[in-house]
């Protein structure tokens, strides 16, 4: 990514088996060195649930965000948006680290999708060891309960980020993965990981 690009920060938000850790992988090893850093909103929390004694070590299955308190989750949240607003050359991975790019100049925000849910749930039964029952039940219990809490918590920056600039409509719910919240969203169902690095790679370059 040059200089002069539009873009000298990247946001990589999505579900669980949508493929936002991945990219994250890959655009750290793709810029390589130390010029650029990455973060994983996700593996920052689940270690401090696991330091807590919030979380079991040894659970394969991720946890929820009622796990950690609203004030830590709000300081972790808007930590990455001051980074986003102060920093350069930083990709950070969360379920929020999108919305929480909502107004900042310079920030390429990606949503991770994938348009095949039971290609999603094959993802995390390999990746975590667990059923496909596990699986579903826990995807679909951390959407429900992390949409609640953060709906509650983040009412009046939605307004603010989204709602007044008009990128959704006051009557419209909360949603944070909605795809007009973002500039690029990859279908990793339809795209290789080669293939959806490289749509990133040229969303960049046509900025530049």
């Amino acid at each position: 990514m040059s200089e002069e690009s539009r873009y000298f920060n990247i946001t990589v938000s999505g579900l669980p088996g949508c493929g936002s850790t991945t990219m994250l992988k890959m655009l750290k090893e793709h810029f390589g060195g130390d010029a650029w850093t990455g973060f994983s909103g996700g593996e920052f929390m689940r270690d401090y649930a696991i330091k807590q004694g919030l979380f079991a070590d040894n659970s394969a299955l991720h946890h929820d965000a009622t796990a950690y308190p609203p004030d830590f989750d709000r300081q972790v949240d808007m930590g990455m948006r001051q980074r986003l607003e102060t920093g350069k050359h930083q990709v950070l991975e969360s379920w929020l680290s999108g919305f929480m790019a909502q107004q900042v100049p310079g920030t390429l925000k990606i949503l991770m999708s994938c348009s095949d849910e039971a290609v999603r749930v094959d993802r995390i039964v390999n990746r975590d060891n667990v059923t496909p029952k596990q699986a579903i039940e826990n995807m679909h219990t951390r959407l429900k309960k992390n949409s609640e809490k953060w709906s509650g918590m983040y009412a009046n920056e939605w307004n603010e980020w989204v709602v007044k600039p008009g990128t959704m409509k006051a009557d419209q719910p909360i949603d944070f993965w909605d795809p007009k919240l973002y500039d690029l969203v990859i279908d990793t169902y339809k795209l290789s990981r080669e293939q959806s690095l490289q749509t990133v790679l040229d969303a960049i370059q046509a900025q530049s």
